[in-house]
């Protein structure tokens, strides 16, 4: 079972994360999300458990919890979706040569 660990403090890394979450159980994998472009930390990460008895004590025991004056949104992960797309709702703006449907104008 998979879990979103948000509002973490910047300065948090991996190790961290999974040091945080092995006290309630066997940590498959602990991941901080990294931006691309600074190198700095998101701010979220996602925590992994096998047993997911194990993983609901961890949200139960961290979510609210404060981690260096930070307080802790610990729930189960949401499978990954392609954005718009998995809500039915179209990414276009108009007609299929790219423009607002006014033609082939300028794409935005």
């Amino acid at each position: 079972m998979k879990l979103y660990v948000g509002n973490l403090p910047f300065t948090a890394g991996d190790d961290e994360l999974r040091e945080l979450f092995s006290v309630y159980g066997s940590v498959a994998s602990a991941r901080v999300i990294i931006d691309n472009a600074s190198g700095r930390s998101r701010g979220f990460g996602f925590v992994e458990f096998d047993d997911p008895a194990q993983a609901k004590a961890a949200i139960a025991a961290t979510n609210g919890r404060d981690l260096n004056g930070r307080s802790l949104t610990v729930n189960e992960a949401r499978p990954q979706g392609g954005g718009y797309g998995d809500r039915g709702v179209s990414r276009g703006f108009g007609n299929r040569k790219g423009g607002r449907g006014f033609g082939g104008g300028p794409r935005y």
